[in-house]
């Protein structure tokens, strides 16, 4: 239940970053703000990557995952200072979100919660194809209100950054202990093989013992292969025969205590 309540915890924090990014990309693309909409895209791709890799047991996903946020609470901690004009920063000199490519400010600047926009007519301020404008009687004016967008991306990663910290160890402990994915290919786990108990011994007959018994002029066929030699004779003598059978246990008594199983010698 641990594991299973760290898993829920992280991606629910990844539901809520996820969330919170669409919007700050809704409102940066009214706004023109070509910089915060290339990281804002980043930080989404980063998010998904995080819940797929929660969802399916990849530590590696996390680790990309938590090392992004470290950057995300960087570049979410320059925005703070640049709307707040912190140091040498500007924004009637530096227009570092347009990527210095228009005069671009943010949405809330004219949308904020109960702003007032006034054009101002004939203004020697006014740039070619340009306009000016008074806003006034804004609740919240538009630095503070980026400036708290940003600190609520910080607070989610930060949260987000210690909780894939703890799944993605725990993930590895559990790869540790039982390679689940590679199943028993990680304790070399073999199939069984087939062996076979028969052996095969050669049966070797010397036809020259035959031929000092009387059988020199009749038709003898040897098997050499395996216990199943056959003998053949279409008249044998008596002793002979009595010699033939004596041959074959002997053969065969020489042949069983070299092997387990009995195999029978079939001589005719």
């Amino acid at each position: 239940m641990g594991k299973c309540s760290g898993r829920c915890t992280l991606v629910a924090f990844c539901c809520l970053q996820l969330v919170a990014a669409l919007e700050r990309q809704i409102f940066d693309f009214l706004g023109y703000q070509w910089a915060p909409i290339l990281a804002n895209f980043l930080h989404i791709m980063a998010v998904i990557l995080g819940i797929f890799g929660t969802v399916q047991y990849r530590s590696r996903y996390l680790i990309l995952y938590a090392a992004w946020l470290v950057l995300w609470v960087g570049w979410n901690a320059f925005i703070i200072c640049f709307y707040l004009e912190v140091g040498q920063l500007s924004q009637d000199r530096d227009f570092i979100m347009t990527f210095n490519t228009s005069l671009h400010r943010s949405w809330w600047m004219e949308n904020g919660p109960g702003c007032l926009v006034t054009p101002v007519l004939n203004s020697r301020l006014a740039l070619e194809d340009h306009h000016v404008i008074s806003v006034t009687g804004c609740l919240l004016d538009y630095p503070y209100i980026e400036a708290l967008s940003s600190a609520l991306q910080i607070f989610l990663a930060l949260f987000g950054f210690v909780f894939a910290c703890y799944v993605s160890k725990v993930f590895l402990e559990e790869e540790d202990s039982f390679d689940f994915i590679g199943g028993f290919d990680s304790y070399g786990y073999q199939a069984p093989q087939k062996t076979s108990h028969l052996q095969l011994q050669p049966l070797y007959t010397w036809v020259m013992a035959l031929n000092r018994v009387g059988w020199g002029d009749q038709s003898v066929s040897v098997g050499k292969e395996g216990w199943g030699g056959h003998l053949i004779s279409p008249r044998p003598h008596f002793l002979g025969s009595t010699f033939l059978i004596c041959l074959c246990f002997l053969q065969v008594g020489v042949a069983s205590s070299s092997r387990p199983p009995w195999r029978p010698v079939l001589c005719g």
